[in-house]
């Protein structure tokens, strides 16, 4: 779903929290950044992505490779909703899925962006999440995978509304926009753009496809009635070179430009110089230079960049949602719970969107690399819910069985499970909301702690790996399971030792004294006096803004 959480243009006009009501519970709100090959610090293709959803449970998708017979047929359950879409053949052979990998090292990812509701077909079969899984059980290449995408609603229609997909191998990554056609006609209308090797490029629910360069047949694909369709609809009537399908399909407003655009444009921020230039566009102002797609940064990008970038809340930007008075005068907490707009005094305002949200159910970072072996070269660094706070675990793409705390059905949203990853994360998250500043360092310590240690193992587990592969590829693979498997099961251990410690700590707005690793006792083994967490200086303001003489501590009259 889009920014504000409005999913179609023809909602525009409806009240904010109807919209609310009709797409807050299923839609995503997705973010995904890519780097071209020779845009990383290795050479190796990047994608994240953000599931950002108040209803998804996170848990890592797992499908392992399989034979099927003539007549085979596969579900289509809608990604969202959960409601049965009907069948479609099964091909002769489906390739092994973990997460958003494939073992050919696919990668696709998505984020929503609606576009207008005159697209929208109820008919389609295949909804944008079916069509993620079946293009990585069908998919050696990145082409391939936008092929059999493109392919399939044009066979069976598109059920979903406006999306972006990022599609990657260890040698290409494209973006994809698609929308359908409003049951006028059967498929979607799209267009996919090959990001240039040394530029990175991003979406967060906005269509960020402009001008088409219909020429370049090597870098660009899309459908054949792309601008005709338009035309037929009346909502373009110019040359085909002057089209821009972002503008046509998914008109922008505001929302679209602050909380959409803003946080590509976040991601561009940190890796080049001189993306000022496009804050009139975020701002709406007329004549302002459009965002491009793409842009070639000025230092390369690496894994754990890429990681900390998804737990951006715009630091050091004109939107840095830690210096924003709802953070000052509240511990520095850099979230904002919805609704995303609000009101003083009729005036309508809004909440930054950031990158890192409290609703994501997972978040992944995938690592795709040519010059490794596939089962070796293709890793998802995979993490679940706020990746603020979340650790991300590499999980290799040939991996035969899902760690027990990443399971599907350990636990689920209404069903608490103290040995699901995403429970034990969002105690330490939810804990970190309401006293961010205090207990952000704690969290830090041991996140960075993690993945310092499998950045630094890295190297030796895949050296070890190669060696093995290259008498035994099955030998090499199960390694790289055992590997994948223990590495989820101690990151998952040691935060549910951090989500205790956190209660223990600052139970009750207190603050624990700690001497030698351990919380202080007395010379008698008591607990000792805490110090006292209490409030910032911006909000004992706020408090006597507000309140004038009430709470002033007088002198007692006599």
């Amino acid at each position: 779903m889009r920014l504000f959480f409005t999913k179609t243009r023809a909602l525009a006009a409806m009240s904010f929290m109807a919209l609310v009501l009709l797409w807050g519970a299923q839609s995503h709100a997705c973010t995904n950044l890519i780097a071209g090959k020779k845009a990383t610090v290795d050479g190796s293709t990047l994608i994240s992505y953000a599931a950002d959803s108040h209803t998804l449970f996170g848990f890592l998708e797992y499908y392992p490779a399989a034979d099927h017979k003539p007549g085979d047929m596969r579900k289509i359950i809608d990604w969202d909703s959960g409601k049965y879409l009907g069948e479609i053949p099964e091909v002769s052979h489906t390739y092994k899925v973990v997460g958003n990998i494939n073992e050919h090292q696919v990668t696709v990812a998505e984020s929503t962006w609606g576009g207008r509701h005159e697209c929208e077909d109820t008919t389609g079969r295949i909804d944008y999440g079916s069509l993620i899984y079946i293009a990585l059980q069908r998919s050696k290449t990145a082409r391939e995978a936008i092929k059999v995408m493109t392919d399939l609603v044009a066979e069976y229609g598109y059920a979903s509304e406006g999306e972006s997909f990022s599609i990657g191998d260890p040698n290409e990554v494209w973006v994809l926009e698609m929308i359908g056609k409003g049951g006028k006609e059967k498929g979607a209308v799209w267009v996919a753009i090959r990001i240039p090797d040394d530029c990175i490029s991003a979406h967060a629910n906005q269509a960020r496809i402009h001008k088409i360069p219909f020429k370049d047949k090597e870098n660009c694909l899309y459908s054949k009635d792309v601008v005709d369709f338009a035309r037929s609809m009346g909502w373009f009537n110019g040359k085909d070179e002057d089209f821009d399908f972002s503008v046509t399909y998914c008109p922008p407003d505001y929302g679209t430009l602050r909380g959409c655009d803003a946080r590509a444009w976040s991601y561009f921020n940190r890796f080049k110089g001189g993306m000022d230039r496009y804050l009139p566009y975020l701002e709406g102002k007329k004549g302002a230079e459009i965002m491009p797609l793409y842009v070639k940064p000025d230092q390369l990008v690496s894994v754990r960049s890429m990681q900390n970038m998804m737990r951006d809340h715009f630091e050091g930007t004109p939107y840095d949602m830690t210096q924003d008075p709802g953070a000052k005068n509240y511990y520095d907490v850099p979230y904002r719970y919805r609704p995303m707009e609000f009101k003083v005094d009729s005036v309508t305002y809004c909440h930054e969107r950031a990158i890192a949200t409290q609703q994501t159910g997972f978040v992944f970072v995938s690592q795709m690399r040519s010059w490794l072996p596939d089962p070796i070269g293709g890793v998802i660094w995979f993490g679940v819910d706020d990746a603020n706070t979340a650790v991300f675990v590499p999980m290799y793409c040939c991996i035969n069985e899902v760690p027990e705390s990443y399971r599907e059905g350990k636990g689920d949203l209404y069903n608490f499970d103290f040995d699901a990853a995403f429970w034990v994360n969002n105690l330490i998250a939810n804990q970190c909301y309401h006293r961010y500043s205090q207990m952000i360092p704690d969290v830090r310590r041991v996140q960075s702690g993690i993945e310092n240690a499998f950045e630094a193992q890295q190297p030796q587990v895949e050296a070890k790996a190669q060696s093995i592969y290259k008498n035994n590829p099955a030998e090499a693979v199960e390694f790289l399971t055992n590997y994948s498997l223990n590495s989820a099961q101690d990151a998952t251990h040691q935060y549910q030792d951090l989500a205790k410690y956190l209660f223990v700590k600052f139970l009750d707005g207190n603050i624990k004294k700690e001497k030698d690793g351990e919380f202080e006792r007395n010379a008698w083994g008591n607990p000792v006096s805490p110090n006292y967490g209490g409030y910032t200086q911006d909000y004992f303001n706020t408090i006597v803004a507000g309140s004038g003489d009430y709470l002033k501590v007088k002198e007692i009259e006599k």
